[in-house]
């Protein structure tokens, strides 16, 4: 299969601080790619890099064959825009959510471009399919849902856009096991297009489930920890 993203010699950081060091990484259409590592080593700056939310960045990222990396220095966010509509979507660490909305409100905001936001009621029911217990909870307010619940909201939103690369930060993060469990499978269940990143620090949700599991420390790629041939 061809590759969807391929990054080379990728450094980035913020301010004086430098967390990746010259990455270099492929990822193939059809793929479902896990990022292992403890906190601190990178995992979340590669995520914020592909989207151009690093304080700074140098390298090249080709992303469905144009590049999107580049130098920059200043104006984190500036082209995130520009790379959602070009099918970049993103569920970060902390779900990001903002408290006094509504569930619906939550998934509306992932509308982003015209075709999502034409078709955001069948997407919304899309999402509540996948995530069951969210339906009942369309009206409540987000600040006062789960962490689980939560953590369903965050991936629904990236799930309302039309993205060929989903990348997914942490998301058992502070979960129950349980919970994690059926977090990281309604993923795994998800059909896939392109392909998806999660970045994860407990293997054993990625093993058996991922394509390949990647190792980051100290900002440098480690090796494939686990790998699966494609079929």
């Amino acid at each position: 299969m061809p590759d969807l993203l391929e990054i080379n010699k990728l450094s980035a950081g913020y301010g004086p601080l430098r967390v990746l060091h010259e990455v270099d990484m492929t990822v193939r259409a059809g793929e479902r790619l896990g990022l292992v590592g403890l906190n601190g080593h990178g995992k979340t700056t590669l995520i914020r890099a592909l989207t151009h939310m690093t304080g700074w960045q140098q390298g090249s990222i080709r992303f469905d064959g144009l590049e999107i990396g580049g130098s920059r220095s200043l104006g984190a966010g500036r082209k995130t825009p520009g790379l959602v509509r070009q099918g970049i979507g993103v569920a970060p660490q902390g779900d990001a959510i903002f408290p006094g909305l509504s569930v619906r409100m939550h998934l509306e905001c992932g509308a982003y471009s015209r075709l999502a936001w034409r078709e955001r009621r069948q997407r919304i029911d899309r999402i509540f399919d996948i995530f069951p217990p969210l339906r009942p909870l369309e009206k409540a307010l987000v600040g006062k849902l789960s962490g689980g619940e939560r953590r369903m909201v965050s991936i629904g939103r990236m799930l309302m856009t039309e993205a060929r690369l989903y990348l997914v930060d942490e998301p058992s993060l502070g979960l129950a096991p349980k919970i994690s469990e059926g977090v990281m499978q309604a993923l795994w269940d998800l059909p896939v297009e392109g392909a998806m990143i999660v970045a994860e620090q407990n293997v054993a949700l990625l093993t058996g489930r991922a394509d390949r599991i990647i190792g980051m420390h100290a900002g440098r790629m480690r090796g494939d920890v686990g790998h699966v041939e494609l079929v």
